[in-house]
């Protein structure tokens, strides 16, 4: 066949018989039909009798190209991978005598390529007796573009659906589910998506841990359309239980007709674990894995409401090892752990469930004992305490025997809140001390007479910085990865008239608990600013400088503007300072303390969590607040080399604060064993006696400040580090 394309519209021989004015106006309505409408014989060259107007914006040839002898060929414009499979087409079409369709693409005469839809038919002429096509060509480029994008698309979206890492579904109340992804299938134990539909057609009751959780899936979907982080407890195949977080949103059509639910699902069991490990780790002692004082306070907080409610009494026990500093150096620290660990047991076996024992630290221990009716319940616990704490305790081939001082408050009778009732039996304590020790005693107005050291401490207290008995020491921090030192902590001593230097965790709680602390907080921002601009006006390199920020300091009003005016004051950038604030002290009143870190974040001030993992902050607390840096407790870095325990922490508290963009500092850094580890671990800083012990300022000058960067004469800085550096506390 040679090649040319007609469709239904005009035989010439025909129409010359028509008025001349019907051919014009023929021509005129074929010549705005959106396509070109041909006539052609079918011969091998599919020679054209008639072609629209239309061939110039289809083709870009005008009709007369397409019409008699010296016609271009149609068949040569049809794309040259095209023409066999339109050619077979017509060819059906004629011996079939039936309409053709036919898609395919043409070469344009400026070398454009276009899809165009073919439609005709095939006609007899009777009179030559050869059939004739007839038929309209029009361009459909825009509309196959359409259709390869939405193919693309869709292959897009089944290979996500396919290669998604997060479980994908659809799913109905009444059928289970329409649709799962592999990764789904996996999550849940199955081995293939048709597996996971065939088997798991309830999904409320064979899912789901909770028999209500999925009610309350549909109750949250009703009400809002979108299920947002669900998480919840579910079965796998083989019986075993994971928690899952779920995403979802109601699908509905154009009349809000609801089709089916859509949504993703993540197995988060390592996350729960995770968390479950740090929540425990923030409320328990490391050591013992006793409850620790943030736990303690809160279990005391509610059995003391509880009691009240139920007309009951809480005995709180405070309970002091004697002589276990003598234990503890003379035979060694592991040994003296070891101790604490017995103690730790026999305590708890002394005590019912519902009771609670916790560690303080050291050698201190508080039980609380829950709904008691007398001092007799309490007093009969108590002993049991005494006689068990006694028993003999074998280590190393030796005997060695412990004994305790027990102090013991009640509540209501001594106190009607959880401070009270622990500084009372805490006072009782030390008047079972003072009367022989390995005894109880009950608090009472003569207990006081024991504390009465600490009420001449407060005194000397309130003319501490007016008498410029205050000081500061600065503890170095360093950069793991580099070596370089890269911070400072500023640490107040209180150098007394008659005790001489004073560690501030004797000084600090009076400081808080007399109404002192917010004026001792303000020189020591002062100082510390001033401090760390003087060494970079003696020539130092710029370095930050952090200090310590007591929960009743971040509970006042003033305290954004009062460092914003010590920083204008003392010139001191903003980003050189860094506040530290304890776990337990911005979780007292957790929104005002994201508000008030949040202001001093926008002033340019470093936010750091002191003693991060000692006390209770949740995660979602965590991202929420403005922080910069975790500071892990020493508690957890001791023998990290060794404890696997404490390895799992530090490591889990690094990865957390790598997902929220946070640098980690270690405290408490003693040996280079626990400095390597750290560094392998991929920690940022570390601040210990490995590198450095708190100094007075000029003698940190002296020991770590960088003196290669120094513009002052040596001299100058010799007279300024010249002070002598004794009576250090560590």
């Amino acid at each position: 066949m040679t090649r040319t394309m007609a469709n239904p519209i005009i035989d010439t021989a025909a129409t010359s018989k028509q008025p001349i004015m019907g051919i014009h106006s023929l021509e005129a309505l074929l010549a705005n039909i959106d396509g070109m409408v041909y006539r052609c014989l079918a011969d091998k060259a599919w020679t054209m009798e008639f072609v629209s107007q239309g061939s110039l914006a289809l083709t870009g040839h005008l009709p007369a190209e397409l019409l008699g002898e010296k016609a271009i060929a149609f068949y040569d414009i049809i794309h040259p991978d095209d023409r066999d499979g339109v050619e077979q087409a017509i060819q059906t079409s004629l011996e079939n005598s039936r309409r053709y369709d036919i898609e395919y693409r043409i070469l344009r005469k400026d070398g454009d390529i276009r899809w165009v839809s073919d439609r005709g038919t095939a006609v007899k002429r009777g009179d030559q007796g050869i059939s004739i096509l007839e038929g309209i060509i029009q361009d459909i480029t825009k509309r196959k573009k359409a259709d390869e994008d939405l193919l693309e698309a869709e292959r897009r979206y089944r290979s996500i659906f396919e290669n998604a890492v997060e479980g994908i579904y659809q799913s109905t109340l009444e059928q289970g589910y329409l649709a799962v992804n592999p990764a789904l299938a996996r999550t849940y134990g199955y081995d293939s998506p048709s597996q996971l539909i065939g088997n798991l057609r309830d999904i409320g009751s064979q899912l789901y841990v909770d028999n209500g959780r999925r009610l309350e899936f549909m109750k949250i979907m009703d009400e809002h359309g979108i299920v947002s982080n669900f998480e919840s407890r579910v079965y796998r195949k083989d019986g075993s239980v994971i928690w899952i977080s779920e995403n979802a949103r109601a699908v509905r059509n154009e009349a809000g007709n609801f089709l089916f639910y859509e949504g993703t699902v993540e197995d988060i069991t390592q996350r729960k674990a995770n968390e479950a490990k740090i929540r425990f780790q923030a409320t328990h002692d490391p050591l013992t894995k006793l409850a620790n004082r943030a736990l303690l306070q809160e279990r005391l907080d509610q059995s003391i409401e509880r009691a009240r409610r139920e007309g009951k009494c809480v005995a709180t026990v405070f309970l002091d090892l004697d002589k276990f500093k003598y234990i503890n150096d003379s035979l060694g620290h592991q040994v003296g752990d070891e101790l604490l660990l017995t103690i730790a047991e026999r305590l708890r076996h002394c005590v019912r469930e519902s009771d609670t024992v916790a560690r303080l630290g050291g050698d201190e221990f508080v039980l609380v004992l829950v709904n008691q009716s007398n001092d007799k319940s309490v007093e009969s616990t108590v002993q049991r305490v005494l006689a068990d704490v006694a028993k003999p305790w074998s280590v190393n081939g030796m005997e060695v025997q412990v004994t305790c001082s027990v102090g013991i408050s009640m509540f209501p009778a001594h106190g009607t809140d959880s401070t009270a009732l622990l500084k009372h039996a805490d006072a009782a304590m030390f008047e079972a001390k003072r009367l022989g020790r390995n005894n109880s005693q009950y608090f009472s107005e003569n207990s006081n007479g024991v504390v009465t050291d600490g009420l001449e401490m407060v005194s000397s207290l309130r003319r501490a910085v007016e008498n410029q008995e205050m000081l500061l020491h600065y503890q170095p921090k360093y950069d793991l990865r580099t070596g370089r030192m890269v911070g400072a902590e500023a640490l107040i001593r209180w150098r007394h008239p008659k005790r001489g230097l004073v560690s501030p965790i004797e000084f600090i709680p009076m400081a808080e608990e007399a109404g002192l602390i917010g004026g001792i907080g303000e020189w020591v921002l002062q100082t510390a600013c001033r401090q760390s601009r003087d060494w970079q006006n003696a020539g130092y390199p710029p370095i930050s400088v952090a200090i310590n920020v007591s929960p009743m300091q971040l509970e006042r009003d003033d305290l954004v503007h009062q460092v914003a005016t010590v920083l204008e004051q003392t010139g001191l950038a903003p980003e050189l300072l860094e506040i530290e604030i304890t776990e337990s002290g911005m979780m007292r009143k957790v929104e005002h303390s994201m508000a008030v870190l949040q202001k001093l974040k926008n002033i340019g001030v470093r936010i750091s969590i002191d003693d991060f993992g000692t006390g209770y902050s949740s995660l979602s607390h965590l991202k929420r607040l403005p922080l910069d840096t975790l500071k892990v407790d020493k508690s957890f870095v001791r023998n990290i080399s060794s404890d696997h325990e404490n390895h799992s922490i530090v490591k889990a508290i690094v990865l957390l604060a790598g997902s929220l963009k946070l640098k980690v500092v270690a405290e408490g850094v003693e040996t280079e064993e626990e400095y390597k580890v750290l560094q392998n671990m991929g920690c940022d800083e570390m601040q210990g006696y490995f590198k450095g012990r708190p100094v007075p300022a000029n003698c940190f000058a002296e020991k770590h400040l960088d003196t290669g960067h120094l513009s002052w004469p040596a001299q100058k800085i010799a007279q300024l580090c010249a002070p002598n550096c004794h009576g250090l506390l560590p």
